[in-house]
């Protein structure tokens, strides 16, 4: 077999979506839509927090910064999509190709640490209600959202120098709409055991170990909900309650969405010995933990809370009579 050469390419061709013209539309008119709902839904709710003290808690500060990552996440993808829908180039730059591939997994991992952090913020205020203050005080929130932001970053920079080490065979057809890691290693002509050796390194420690600790905080909340409904007698349950209860059922559906479909790109063999997988579930699955997870995020976490509402249509109303 040839290698294409004993260098990165300069551009890279990515082929991941349908070339029939009605598909194209659907596609367009669906990403399209994902985006403007994921800027307008963070935005709204970044803006919402900044504007109403009620809402300077630990609870929104983590809130605003994931709000940051997944418009950064779904910017640094989104629209490079919408551009070569209907472009005849689908090509991109080696450096806009490792760029978008830094940003967006510095994103993706940053995204993993804060939901993991959101969940123990949880877990403090229902669990521990009476030392919560302490135990979330302001310089630690600052401390965990940095963490989170730094490993992002660092992890992202190996993966991607990995990446662009490898040596990839005949053409630098990516077959996926955006440059990731997984699709490059199935691109390789030579061994990738180093980069993926690393991918399940990090994976483990960042990917598994904060899904562990989102699932023993949400284990220990609905304990403790059920616990205090019981106690009520069981033809009573408070509505507070009941909409804590919901509100937890919300949150673990996306965040086994958001992690079960990173953990099936990620932490599996990816390399052409094992090619019999199917390339049309590689093209699917990051859809979700790339653009309908941040779509949907500020509507599961915030949307719905009492304070959030009441912010937003009291500011509404001053609007309309001014």
């Amino acid at each position: 077999m040839e290698y294409l050469n004993q260098t990165t390419p300069r551009r890279f061709i990515l082929l991941g979506f349908s070339n029939v013209l009605h598909l194209q539309v659907i596609i367009f008119i669906t990403f399209l839509t994902m985006y403007l709902m994921t800027i307008s839904g963070n935005l709204l709710l970044i803006i919402i927090v900044r504007i109403n003290p009620r809402l300077h808690s630990p609870m929104y500060f983590f809130l605003t910064s994931l709000s940051l990552t997944d418009i950064i996440f779904s910017s640094s993808i989104d629209p490079v999509i919408l551009m070569n829908i209907f472009s005849k180039d689908r090509s991109i730059s080696s450096l806009g190709c490792a760029v978008q591939m830094y940003i967006s997994l510095a994103m993706g991992v940053t995204e993993c640490v804060l939901l993991a952090f959101m969940a123990y913020d949880r877990y403090a205020a229902i669990c521990r209600p009476l030392h919560y203050n302490t135990i979330m005080s302001k310089a630690l929130c600052i401390y965990l959202v940095a963490g989170a932001w730094t490993v992002g970053f660092v992890n992202s920079f190996v993966q991607v120098f990995l990446a662009f080490q490898l040596q990839f065979c005949n053409c630098p057809n990516v077959n996926h709409y955006f440059c990731e890691v997984p699709a490059f290693i199935r691109m390789a002509c030579r061994d990738t055991f180093v980069i993926e050796l690393s991918i399940y390194i990090t994976g483990g420690i960042f990917a598994v170990s904060s899904f562990c600790l989102i699932l023993i905080s949400y284990v220990h909340i609905i304990s403790n909900i059920l616990k205090i409904i019981s106690s009520e007698g069981r033809s009573f349950s408070p509505p507070p309650l009941q909409k804590s209860f919901s509100t937890c059922v919300s949150h673990l559906t996306v965040v086994i969405i958001y992690y079960g479909t990173i953990m099936f790109m990620y932490l599996r063999p990816q390399s052409k010995k094992y090619s019999h997988r199917s390339s049309k579930s590689d093209n699917i699955v990051p859809i979700f933990y790339a653009t309908v997870t941040p779509m949907l995020n500020p509507f599961i976490y915030s949307i719905r809370n009492k304070d959030v509402k009441n912010t937003f249509i009291n500011q509404f109303k001053r609007k309309q009579f001014h």
